[in-house]
């Protein structure tokens, strides 16, 4: 059946609104036909520039050219058929054709100059200016790299005038600093693109297109982490956005150039369809070239034979993507060529396809580490001189100057020469027992493995004639074998026997003091492991006992031969231990005391690496005495040793800092801190661990930062990752909190509304309902935002009954007098159901006063004032009629009770206090404009000079309330004395 003229009208609104894509597209062509069938031509012309609009923010910008041409048609011949509104959308579509033409091989350049010249032509009978037109041309001039005349298109496009057709001020911003960038003059665009980027010029596309152009300049100039924020910022902008190929093509690069290749993976594989719309191949082929060269990234790391997304239905490598992609960017490059007569664009996708890493990781804080098996050691990272070539001879003097040193490599080292010494026959029996002894060493294995290795090595230590370093061996295998629980015991008794033969030896200068110093701590360490496994707190009391007397009597062997190489880590060992105990028996600040010790222990002998453990428990210890200045220090501390720690323990350095500083309200530093902890997380392949805590909490401290678009993109990422069974209802239910939060900021309240009723529906089972209450009352919030207003309804009532049950009246209250405003929207209960919610709150108000406690009474009355404040406004607003045009006098009658019910606010809030005089002015000013509509100028005028009067010595350093109301009240007195139309003044609510 055929739609009616209004139908098919109010149709076309509605598909504006659609989002980009082949659906709206297929909508305007449908709505074009019905159109067509009418016979109205006024009618038909704004269907075919719907259809133009939808083609235009599309992939299928081809099809722009021939309804535009029939519209062009029409306007020669049927002038009359055009308003004033379709016939600025005519010549505003004249930039787009014109424009688009320049990226369609096919259309010949004489065509393409010929409608250059019509645009000018009838922009110019039209008396429009020419900026429109000569930015036209700068696009033309400077695709075909004729640079002479894109400077003088510049030139003039600046100095034409600017008018209704000319473009917006973000998007012709965003098109100077795209100029500016292809001269090379970064510094100069990324300033013409500021006021995009701080939100002071915008529209539909902008600053998203913005965002993404401004991310190579950005590295280039050395402002990675600005460039990081974009990434995050501007991609999560464009992802919904068919129409912005050419963004996306900027974010995938700026990917491959910053060792991000994985999360440029994730991007393409978002966008099968790019591979296949050929109606822009302008930006087709710069997709494909991106493509080619992120493929390119990939071989290069070794991972040519990794499977990729690409084109729907086909299965890819990295490699024969790259190859696919490049030939095909060429070939569109090689097409634009021969229609333009030279090779211009060849050169700038070869350019393209040439450029090599920027950066090699900028840790974006989202999970998407590089390829494992190809990541590069990172600078970060320790290096050793076992890195260069040695004979079997080199690595064994290599391994020992180190493990004298007591340094951290001396592991690798010595697996180093264990693999050298494979197959050797000509080894010591020292140099076999140095290798045994190391390779127990490696905590991957499992305790028995360790405690033969330790035995075989004390055994080969014993032959090549070394007692104290046999003994010392020894006592390790009998640690390792109290790693089993069930051997605890029996390796304590061995570890007993040790201790004596160690301290004959010493005694008799048969072992050395580190020698002897190694077995105590063992004897410690197994102590240490009775007490983790200690059945009840009995015999753990007993067991940390023991641990203390054995602590002790180390600390008694090691303290007289401080002076002795190897011995402080023993002395710092022992300290460490006195200090678990102290935090055990609850004495925190001993604790941390001796945690301190430890730390300088190690670090006066020259061996930092050994205080981060130290200076990790200090830190610990002192955030949970609330000590925040010393837990800083000793969490810097930890971080600054930790260079030679494995990437797992880096990324637990920086999560600590980050949890520091962030307890601090220093967000800044602690995100920082954070996206470095996410960063080593995914290096340690501990994405799923270390990598969830890190980015959760970057995402809340940049949405504290006011950064709410990179925190949504973080939160957004991680949220999947984030279970109850891994981290517990808490940590979900603070994410989507964080998250509802973000969207809210940025203007989303109908997705921010989901995240909080998901986090409301896991704290409901909570036994304390606080958080469920407050979670219910935003999603209300929310919802009422987004006019979705039964859910809005039903959000505040679950709220309020939490805030009842909670005894908070204040909280409830305000459930119920929104609920009221919902109820006179569109579709809902109506006035009626709008006053028994009022009356319900003011009923509540009256009977918390009247069991108030003194100081709970200025709240509850300003609550009560504030009640009867909205009940006169809701009456006023619900009024149909107005009281100087009120036949029957309903309407005076509504606004007399309406300014009585605000009276009794002006009185409520007076008699509240001085601590709620803004609220006070307020109801004075809706009482002064009540009693204006009533026509009483003088009550009026009275009100509005008292507020006034109220604020007449407040200076030029007033908050803004005081601002407002005194703009306010100089409104009212203007409103009286013109005696304007009601819409001319502000409005009740």
């Amino acid at each position: 059946m055929s739609l009616d003229i209004a139908t098919i009208r109010q149709a076309l609104r509605d598909n504006y609104e659609e989002p980009e894509g082949p659906a709206r597209n297929a909508r305007a062509e449908r709505l074009l036909t019905e159109a067509e069938g009418t016979g109205d031509a006024p009618l038909l012309v704004e269907a075919l520039a719907n259809q133009l609009q939808a083609y235009n923010y599309s992939s299928e910008k081809d099809k722009m050219f021939v309804p535009f041409a029939r519209l062009l048609r029409m306007w020669d011949e049927q002038p009359g058929s055009f308003d004033q509104v379709m016939t600025h959308h005519l010549f505003w579509m004249f930039k787009w054709v014109s424009s688009s033409m320049i990226h369609q091989p096919h259309i010949p350049l004489a065509s393409i100059e010929k409608w250059q010249g019509e645009m000018a032509h009838r922009y110019r009978l039209a008396g429009h200016s020419e900026r429109a037109v000569r930015q036209g041309e700068l696009q033309i001039a400077r695709h075909l790299g004729d640079l002479e005349r894109a400077e003088r298109a510049y030139t003039a496009w600046q100095a034409a005038d600017r008018d209704r057709m000319a473009n917006c001020h973000a998007c012709e911003l965003h098109s100077r600093g795209a100029w500016q960038v292809h001269r090379g003059l970064d510094e100069e665009a990324l300033h013409t693109w500021r006021p995009v980027l701080d939100g002071e010029h915008t529209c539909a596309h902008e600053p998203h297109a913005v965002l993404a152009a401004s991310l190579l300049p950005l590295l280039r100039t050395g402002r990675a982490e600005q460039a990081r924020g974009h990434h995050l910022r501007g991609y999560r902008m464009i992802r919904p956005m068919e129409s912005m190929r050419d963004s996306v093509a900027l974010h995938i690069e700026f990917c491959a150039l910053t060792g991000n290749e994985a999360r440029a993976l994730e991007i393409l594989a978002e966008r099968p369809a790019y591979f296949t719309a050929a109606g822009n191949p302008d930006s087709l082929m710069d997709f494909l070239a991106v493509t080619a060269l992120l493929m390119d990234r990939l071989t290069a790391l070794g991972h040519g034979g990794q499977s990729v997304p690409g084109p729907a239905g086909t299965d890819r490598t990295a490699r024969s993507l790259a190859g696919h992609a490049r030939e095909q960017a060429l070939a569109l490059a090689a097409r634009f060529d021969e229609r333009n007569g030279n090779t211009q664009v060849s050169e700038v996708v070869r350019e393209r396809l040439a450029q090599q890493p920027l950066l090699d990781r900028l840790p974006l804080g989202l999970r998407a580490p590089r390829p494992a098996a190809a990541a590069r050691k990172s600078a970060a990272e320790p290096r050793t001189s076992v890195d260069s070539p040695l004979d079997l001879a080199g690595l064994l003097a290599e391994a020992r100057r180190l493990s004298d040193a007591q340094h951290p490599d001396a592991g690798p080292a010595w697996q180093a020469a264990a693999r050298a010494a494979e197959g050797s026959t000509g080894l010591s029996d020292h140099d076999r027992a140095c290798i045994d002894d190391h390779r127990a060493r490696d905590g991957a294995l499992a305790p028995a493995v360790a405690r033969g290795l330790f035995l075989s090595a004390a055994e080969l230590y014993g032959a090549a004639g070394v007692p104290g370093e046999a003994v010392a061996a020894a006592a390790r295998g009998a640690y390792a074998r109290s790693l089993e629980a069930e051997h605890a015991a029996g390796a304590l008794a061995e570890a007993a026997v040790l201790v004596d033969r160690a301290l004959a030896l010493h005694a008799t200068g048969r072992a050395t003091g580190r020698q002897a110093c190694g077995v105590l701590v063992c004897r410690a360490r197994i102590l240490n492991q009775l007490v983790l496994g200690a059945p009840d707190e009995p015999s753990a009391e007993t067991a940390v006992d023991a641990l203390e007397q054995g602590v002790r009597e180390l600390l008694a062997f090691t303290e007289p031969l401080s002076a002795q190489a190897g011995v402080a880590t023993g002395t710092a060992e022992a300290l460490g231990f006195l200090g678990d105990i102290a935090a055990y028996r609850g004495d925190g600040p001993g604790a941390g005391e001796l945690y301190a010790r430890a730390a300088a222990e190690t670090d006066a002998a020259g061996l930092p690496w050994y205080s981060v453990a130290y200076e990790t428990k200090a830190a610990r210890i002192a955030v949970e005495l609330q000590d925040h200045a010393t837990a800083e220090r000793a969490a810097r501390a930890a971080l600054e040793h930790g260079a030679f720690v494995p990437a797992t323990g880096r990324a637990r350095l920086h999560l600590q800092l980050a949890e520091v500083l962030g307890g601090i309200g220093e967000f800044a530093e602690a995100s920082e801190q954070a996206l470095d902890a996410a960063h080593w997380a995914d290096e340690a392949g501990e994405s799923d661990g270390l990598g969830v805590h890190a980015r959760h909490l970057l995402g809340g401290w940049l949405l504290q930062l006011g950064r709410a678009a990179e925190a949504a993109a973080v939160l957004e990422a991680v949220l999947p990752d984030v279970t109850a069974e891994d981290h517990g209802d808490g940590m979900v239910v603070q994410t989507l909190w964080w998250l509802g939060d973000a969207l809210t900021a940025l203007g989303e309240p109908r997705e921010a509304a989901g995240h909080w009723l998901k986090a409301a529906d896991i704290a409901r089972t909570w036994p304390e309902q606080h958080d469920h209450a407050m979670l219910a009352n935003l999603a209300g919030q929310a919802l009422y935002q987004a006019e979705l207003n039964s859910q809005a309804e039903k959000a505040y009532a679950r709220a309020g009954e939490l805030w009842r049950q909670l005894g908070d009246v204040h909280a409830l209250v305000r459930t119920l007098r929104v609920r009221a405003w919902i109820s006179v929207r569109e579709g809902q209960s109506g006035p009626a159901a709008a006053r028994a919610f009022m009356a319900a709150a003011e009923r509540e108000c009256e009977a918390a006063l009247a069991a108030a406690e003194p100081e709970q009474v200025p709240g509850l009355r300003a609550e009560l004032a504030d009640t009867h404040r909205q009940t006169g406004e809701l009456i006023a607003n619900a009024c149909e009629g107005e009281p100087d045009q009120d036949d029957d006098g309903s309407a005076r009658s509504a606004y007399e009770e309406a300014l009585a019910q605000v009276d009794r606010a002006v009185t409520g809030f007076t008699e509240a206090g001085p601590d709620f005089l803004g609220r006070r002015t307020a109801a004075e000013l809706v009482a002064a404009w009540l009693e204006a509509d009533l026509g009483r100028r003088d009550g009026a005028r009275a009100r509005a000079r008292g507020v006034l009067a109220v604020y007449e010595g407040a200076g030029t350093e007033a908050d803004d309330t005081v601002h407002a109301r005194r703009a306010e009240a100089e409104s009212v007195l203007g409103y009286v004395d013109r005696a304007p139309h009601k819409a001319d003044r502000a409005p009740h609510k």
